[in-house]
């Protein structure tokens, strides 16, 4: 568990910037918090507060791949989730690289997600300098427009909207709902939110695990690989946005509302983001999580690589394409690389 010192000493850096691994529990967030009963206002209130003061106009109008305009509440959407490598040790600045991405697509008429992990290390052609590298780079090389126009470049598909945040929010975000109950796989010693190695330590098994906690399980990677490290982060965000979705956490959403503040950067307007809501009316969110399925490598220089699979990365193209509504003539096997579940408050599995 992190101490009481460590919780209460980054608490009061207000100032300093904050990392997220994942981004996406956002939506329930706004799902749950725009209707809670007799807490509405209040919510709505903060909410709008902290999301638009978040909105960065990138000027950019719509992705090239785009036709015409898209919106929320009338189009099948994507939205690029970033997670910055950075903390107040590393202090990259403008060169910050991301730790994770995640594309989401939303199609309108089923209100359904697909969810994308792009493995950092993933060997990709990046617009912005003209040549192949890790895909982490984009960022560092030309913020989340370069990261966009990476992403677009390697799946054949448009990227309408992005959000980025760094990881201390996460942290916070967990504790403010009291933790979250995972299945560890095995034995971990990890570092912490500020890079203190050996800080976090944990037993196999399922447990309540708090926020540096979670973030040590989903930051990890040297005990398997990045495929896998993947897979535990959305089974992190699964746990976490089912957590947030209970009716026991509606008191909660204004502390993560505070936990979030200034910590994330995004292109969506809040009107774009009160859209979301349709998603999750009934209660539950339906979600598919994908992967990217390759090997690893290395460059001429040494560097470590992950080159990616271009039979299994046309499968996974194919299905984007096809949740998107966009023409595509690839040729794909719907249940290849691909795990169906939902985000529920009537779920009783072990992740809570």
């Amino acid at each position: 568990m992190a101490s009481t010192n460590q919780r209460s000493g980054r608490r009061r850096r207000k100032t300093q910037k904050r990392r997220i691994f994942f981004f996406a529990f956002f939506i329930p967030i706004l799902l749950v918090g725009f209707t809670a009963a007799g807490y509405t206002a209040n919510l709505h209130k903060k909410a709008e507060t902290v999301f638009t003061d978040s909105y960065a106009d990138d000027g950019r109008v719509k992705s090239d791949l785009r036709d015409a305009d898209v919106h929320p509440l009338e189009d099948n959407i994507s939205i690029l989730f970033m997670g910055i490598d950075d903390n107040v040790n590393r202090d990259y600045g403008t060169n910050t690289r991301t730790d994770a991405l995640v594309l989401a697509t939303l199609n309108i008429e089923d209100k359904s997600i697909k969810m994308l992990s792009i493995p950092r290390d993933t060997y990709a052609y990046i617009p912005e300098l003209s040549d192949y590298y890790k895909i982490n780079h984009a960022h560092a090389t030309g913020g989340p427009i370069s990261t966009i126009e990476t992403v677009e470049e390697l799946l054949d598909v448009p990227v309408d909207y992005y959000v980025r945040m760094n990881f201390y929010a996460f942290v916070d975000i967990v504790d403010a709902l009291d933790g979250i109950n995972m299945d560890v796989p095995f034995e971990i010693e990890e570092k912490n939110s500020n890079d203190i190695h050996g800080e976090i330590k944990l037993e196999p098994g399922v447990q309540k695990l708090d926020g540096e906690e979670a973030l040590a399980l989903a930051r990890t990677r040297k005990y398997d690989n990045d495929i896998e490290r993947g897979k535990r982060q959305q089974d992190i965000l699964q746990a976490t946005v089912k957590k947030a979705l209970s009716l026991n956490s509606i008191t909660k959403y204004d502390e993560i509302l505070e936990a979030i503040g200034s910590n994330m950067r995004t292109n969506m307007t809040f009107d774009d983001m009160k859209s979301l809501i349709e998603y999750g009316k009934n209660g539950h969110i339906n979600y598919d999580s994908l992967t990217l399925a390759g090997t690893d490598d290395s460059t001429s220089s040494g560097a470590y690589i992950y080159r990616l699979d271009e039979t299994e990365l046309d499968v996974v193209k194919g299905k984007l394409q096809r949740h998107l509504g966009i023409t595509s003539s690839i040729a794909f096997d719907e249940s290849s690389t691909e795990e169906a579940g939902t985000y529920s408050t009537d779920d009783e599995s072990t992740y809570e």
